[in-house]
């Protein structure tokens, strides 16, 4: 489906254009949109407008890349953007990020309104079609409702194609609303989906899909129940497992594995994504990129020794010396960290002094942390830094089963079945850490899942989501950043960010603001608190 959603709007205007010139000449059809006279005639209008729909729902690469960076785990590499400001929660209801982010969300929802206003008036002998095409499109636009939620906490809930007039008396919908409205909409497309598509049609919204949202959904709201029954389901699909390596689980090899239930799809030189030359290391990309989100000190200490105990336990034999060895494998295989091997067969040298491209603070360009990035980082694409074709998986299985885990250990369910399931995680073959044994408390179980989430779905887009519900902000939030661990004339160093500084105010920001020019265009949208 790669091609037939990124092409649709070429393709409507072809049409568009084809009718028009049918017509008579002292007609005049608009050429430059379609009107309601000239489509929802055929099921293939249907197809190509929920189509429409995909590029203004699913997040690029560099969003999920970018929400990790205002958390604890991440840092913008570029001291002097908008996106820094918002990082370091230094910004007001102007920024551009946050407007740019609402105006995206209800785009979308807009886009899918569109399709699910106009379906009925299609004349059709194949009704389960339409009703795939109405499922997609109530799936899409829960996910942006979880989005907004997320970040702004009551917020307009649009289900129809709004007038002007409409739009300038939009009001706030209380979050339980909002809430109840997400999980009754994946309900009823979960019902109206397949469970897979033909290959023609892969990246399609599923059905496990809509039930992974709807898990992700209730997890966020606190509904465990909820978010364990819809986590439940997807599992008794029977559909999706962990795939086996996680060192390559973001590789071309690996795309549409069994692990994946959505992802976003790429085309190297027809629809390209810029991963590679925004992540990679800067000693690989030269004057081809630069890198623009790296991880911090804080998600490389998460991950734990190979024996499954934390670095700072006195029995774990961490070496601060060598702080990158003996450690969970997920470490090495999400970050690159001095020595590792790049695409181009050199050696990553972030070492402050080092003289390499590479070595921290040596230029505007390089990683200010010593880390870089290294899922979805392929050799494949070292040629052409700018042109990748990797998928970016939105949703996978991983997330569903850990879901699963702490919506049961939030019940007080400690059982074989909540422990296998973090374990199943753990486990992977690449991975292989020691089982969590049953009889571990709620409390220690807590951590660990928390843990297991910020390690195995670092740099995925979802942190920030985490630290909200959870309510930790000011615990892990502020403070300088740090980077990476060294030596140096035999003294053990920590590399800080200069010059940077991250704020939390929970009075504040554990929501953002209601973009400045939104509530001049619709003056009844109330503010959040102390913005």
């Amino acid at each position: 489906m790669r091609l037939n959603i990124y092409k649709t709007f070429l393709v409507l205007i072809v049409m568009a254009m084809a009718s028009a010139c049918q017509k008579d000449l002292l007609e005049t059809v608009p050429d430059d949109r379609l009107s309601a006279e000239s489509f929802w005639k055929t099921e293939r209008d249907a197809v190509l407008a929920v189509n429409a729909v995909y590029p203004n729902c699913l997040d690029a690469g560099d969003r999920l890349f970018m929400f990790d960076a205002f958390t604890d785990i991440g840092h913008t590499n570029s001291f002097f953007s908008a996106n820094a400001q918002v990082e370091q929660n230094v910004f007001d209801a102007s920024n551009s990020v946050i407007a740019t982010l609402w105006t995206e969300l209800y785009q979308g929802i807009a886009s899918a309104n569109f399709v699910l206003d106009n379906l009925d008036k299609i004349p059709t002998a194949d009704q389960a079609l339409i009703n795939r095409v109405r499922g997609e499109a109530k799936a899409l636009r829960a996910y942006q409702y979880i989005k907004l939620a997320t970040r702004f906490g009551d917020v307009p809930l649009v289900t129809k194609v709004l007038s002007i007039d409409e739009g300038k008396a939009l009001e706030r919908t209380s979050i339980d609303t909002i809430w109840d409205f997400i999980d009754d909409e994946l309900s009823e497309a979960a019902d109206l989906l397949p469970v897979s598509y033909a290959p023609a049609d892969l990246g399609r919204v599923t059905k496990g899909a809509a039930f992974a949202l709807q898990a992700r959904a209730n997890l966020y709201a606190g509904r465990y129940q909820a978010a364990a029954d819809a986590a439940e389901k997807v599992i008794d699909l029977g559909v999706y497992q962990i795939y086996p390596e996680y060192g390559t689980l973001f590789s071309y090899s690996a795309e549409g594995n069994s692990e994946v239930i959505l992802d976003r799809q790429y085309v190297k030189s027809v629809l390209p994504n810029n991963i590679f030359g925004t992540m990679a290391p800067y000693g690989q990309l030269g004057r081809d990129g630069a890198n623009t989100y790296v991880p911090t000190k804080a998600l490389a200490d998460m991950y734990t020794m190979a024996n499954g105990k934390e670095i700072a336990e006195a029995s774990s034999g961490f070496d601060a010396t060598m702080p990158y060895d003996n450690r969970d494998p997920r470490l090495r295989f999400t970050l690159y960290v001095p020595g590792d091997i790049m695409p181009n067969g050199q050696v990553f040298n972030s070492l402050p002094n080092s003289g390499t491209a590479d070595a921290v603070g040596g230029t505007f360009f390089a990683t200010t942390t010593g880390f870089t990035l290294r899922k979805y980082v392929n050799s494949e694409d070292a040629a052409n830094p700018t042109n990748n074709g990797i998928n970016v998986i939105l949703i996978r299985y991983a997330e569903v089963v850990l879901t699963y885990a702490e919506a049961r250990i939030e019940l007080g369910l400690i059982d074989e079945t909540t422990v296998n399931a973090i374990n199943e995680v753990r486990q992977r073959g690449d991975v292989n850490l020691p089982a969590i044994a049953l009889g571990t408390s709620q409390t220690e179980l807590r951590d660990i899942v928390r843990r297991e989430r910020a390690v195995e779905l670092a740099f995925e887009g979802l942190r920030l989501n985490d630290i909200r519900r959870w309510g930790i902000g000011e615990q892990v939030i502020p403070g300088a950043v740090g980077g990476i661990d060294y030596v140096e004339e035999g003294e053990v160093k920590t590399y800080v960010v200069p010059s940077f500084q991250k704020q939390f105010n929970p009075s504040r920001d554990y929501l953002w603001p209601i973009p400045y020019t939104e509530r001049v265009l619709s003056p009844n949208l109330s503010q959040n608190p102390n913005w």
